[in-house]
């Protein structure tokens, strides 16, 4: 397992004895907090820590941001996204986050706890007793409170002479101020003023850096400390401390142009990173033009308001606390909300619109990079307006399904399908999508009931799309019945939904998905001619459009084809084309299938040992899912033909060493190298 520590977007000042002090410390304790007031660096004293001491820990480093939380429902899954659990079981996500880890030995990092103690503490419980190899540590305004916790106060930086408050202040106002004469003893002398009087804070000194971009630093130095945290507007009783931010924060707010005040409030309804073009549909209204979201988010970022992270942008929660007070005081809360809501409802559906196409690969990075917007959208629909709830669920359900989130899109869908009951083809979608989630998760017979309604709902809807809606129903009952090892039903319900040729399979997403059904049953029933026919036809027109997901599992059935013919280098190949599209689409249920399957065909050419590597690759990757070799029916019958042959060919002893090291290596590095043909 490798580490995911993110990257440092600014140098790193300072704190060389605290960075040792917490080397230490997690060698001698399995649960650390590092605490301290919003600002002073926890986090990045946290990703330095984690990337000194990654090397003894044999499975990485994993890094989980809570921040963009807004409670505590998504916090297991978030925590499942960072090991790389992508659970397709119907098992509670605990359980199967608990299991996944009973045997790793990792740094789980669990960043910005504060506003999710008590959900953390119970977590964090439950993984330190079913993972006695996992160390945990946490960064958090206030301690979890579990038992064996070991809190390391983080304090600002120093203010003494030649200190480094002093240093990062220099630092970050040469970037921002490259004509500064900073070495001019009364610039030394007013920056120190500043150190002094922000108490050597980080985000403090930053806010405060960024501003001699626009003000001398006399004027900055004077203003400093003048009472400006009264512009918070409120009576709070802060720690002097948290003051002390709450004034630095206050004053970079007040030196922000006043369509930049507007936009930084708008933009505190975001809960992760967030694009221009999102930036711009949401907070755009009133004095707030397009062109003016542009202009000000250039600001903001000139400002250090907020941070460029590649193509998006993300402010800092302490920032997003404080926007959100002025979005309050402004009256804007429900306003925004809606618009926020709406503009994701509409992603969702240029998401969907844009699956049968080569858009496809980008708009699965872009519902992942809005992940936690998307939930945040649903939860305010569920209470507002639980039809359009249904509508995004929908839209995206399939996408989250693909890549493992089936326990939010289960999740949202029944809570959308029990808010509002009354017949719709938004309901309808709701309910396939629902279907599909649950039938990845195992379980069939739900599966097929949901088709059933939804083949009833298509019918009684009237809508439009209610040929789509048909096909939709015949996909998922046609998948329960391949799952389930009935081929021939399969191929009927398929064949009923397609109606007489000649048709088009790229007409529409459902019914490309439909001719699929049909061609895995051929496979399975033994028509391999017609079987090889149809896939080659699907697979080049999905190339032509440059579709992914469905080209894979046309590869995945020319693999399995010619495997049954005595074609085994084929069928490698196919499944080396198989794993690349998924890998591009994050689908770990299709890389396993397809890691079996190629494992299968290297057998069937003689290559035991690299057999033996595949098919523990694909161990690894099915442990991930929870449903060890969960394939369809007759892909079981081949693996374990192959496997024996593969066993022959080296000795089992040989081969169980080699599986079992495959096995217990990083999946995701193991895939690329196995996809890139170098074993």
């Amino acid at each position: 397992m490798t580490s995911d520590i993110p990257d440092e977007s600014t140098s790193f000042v300072g704190r060389r004895a605290e960075l040792r002090q917490l080397y230490s410390e997690l060698t001698q304790h399995r649960l650390i907090t590092l605490t301290g007031p919003g600002g002073v660096g926890k986090t990045r004293i946290a990703m330095r820590a984690a990337r000194a001491a990654a090397p003894r820990f044999p499975d990485g480093v994993r890094w989980t941001p809570l921040w963009p939380l807004r409670g505590e429902q998504l916090l297991v899954a978030a925590v499942c996204d960072a090991v790389g659990l992508a659970d397709h079981s119907a098992r509670t996500p605990v359980a199967a986050l608990c299991e996944w880890l009973a045997d790793k030995r990792l740094l789980l990092v669990l960043d910005s706890c504060e506003h999710l103690v008590a959900a953390c503490r119970d977590l964090v419980g439950d993984l330190l007793t079913a993972a006695p190899a996992v160390t945990v540590l946490v960064t958090s305004r206030q301690p979890l409170d579990v038992v064996g916790e070991w809190i390391t106060e983080i304090d600002p930086l120093p203010c003494t002479e030649d200190n480094d408050a002093l240093a990062l202040f220099t630092e970050r106002a040469g970037a921002a101020a490259p004509h500064l004469r900073l070495g001019d003893p009364a610039n030394v002398r007013a920056a120190a003023e500043i150190c002094r009087r922000l108490e050597g804070i980080p985000l403090a000194l930053e806010l405060a850096g960024a501003q001699l971009a626009h003000s001398p630093l006399d004027r900055v130095a004077e203003r400093i400390g003048s009472g400006l945290d009264a512009l918070d507007g409120t009576e709070t009783a802060w720690t002097p401390r948290h003051r002390t931010l709450r004034t630095a924060i206050g004053w970079s707010h007040e030196l922000c142009e006043p369509l930049e005040r507007l936009l930084w409030a708008r933009l505190s309804v975001f809960r992760g990173t967030f694009d221009a073009e999102s930036a711009g549909a949401v907070c755009a209204g009133g004095p707030l033009t397009g062109d003016g979201v542009r202009a000000a988010l250039a600001g903001l970022a000139t400002k250090s308001v907020i941070h460029r992270e590649g193509t998006r942008f993300r402010m800092l929660d302490t920032l997003r606390e404080y926007g959100r007070m002025w979005l309050a005081e402004l009256g804007e809360e429900a306003g925004v909300a809606d618009r926020h809501a709406a503009h994701f409802v509409g992603f969702g559906r240029r998401a969907e619109l844009g699956w049968l196409g080569p858009q496809q690969v980008g708009w699965y990075g872009r519902i992942a990079d809005a992940h936690v917007d998307l939930c945040t959208a649903l939860d305010h629909l569920l209470h507002a307006a639980p039809e359009r709830a249904q509508e995004l669920g929908a839209a995206i359900g399939f996408f989250w399904s693909c890549c493992g989130h089936l326990h939010e899109a289960r999740d949202y869908l029944e809570r959308a399908l029990a808010a509002h009951d009354a017949p719709s083809p938004a309901r309808t979608r709701a309910l396939w999508a629902l279907g599909v989630a649950v039938l990845l998760q195992g379980d069939l017979d739900t599966a097929e009931t949901l088709g059933r309604r939804c083949a009833r709902a298509a019918r009684e809807d009237g809508a439009p799309d209610g040929a789509d809606a048909t096909l939709a129903a015949g996909y998922l009952i046609g998948l329960t019945h391949l799952m389930a090892g009935r081929p021939l039903t399969a191929y009927t319900v398929a064949e009923q939904v397609l109606g007489p040729p000649p048709d088009d399979p790229f007409a529409s997403a459902a019914r490309l998905r439909c001719h699929l059904v049909r061609l895995f049953a051929l496979t399975a029933l033994g028509r391999l001619a017609e079987a090889r026919a149809e896939a080659t036809a699907l697979r080049h027109g999905c190339e032509v459009r440059g579709e992914h997901w469905s080209r894979s599992y046309t590869d995945y059935q020319l693999a399995l084809i010619s495997l049954y013919q005595g074609r085994p280098e084929e069928s490698a190949r196919h499944a080396r084309a198989m794993l690349a599209a998924k890998q591009h689409i994050g689908d770990n249920f299709g890389i396993a299938l397809g890691l079996d399957l190629l494992a299968a065909a290297v057998a069937a050419q003689g290559d035991g040992a690299t057999a033996a590597l595949v098919y523990g690759a694909g161990q690894a990757v099915w442990r991930t899912v929870g449903h060890p070799q969960r394939g369809t029916p007759e892909l079981r019958a081949v693996r374990e033909e192959c496997e024996q042959r593969a066993r022959a060919a080296i000795g089992d002893e040989e081969y169980t060493a080699v599986f079992r090291r495959a096995a217990e290596q990083c999946p995701e590095a193991l895939v690329a190298r196995i996809v890139a043909g170098e074993l």
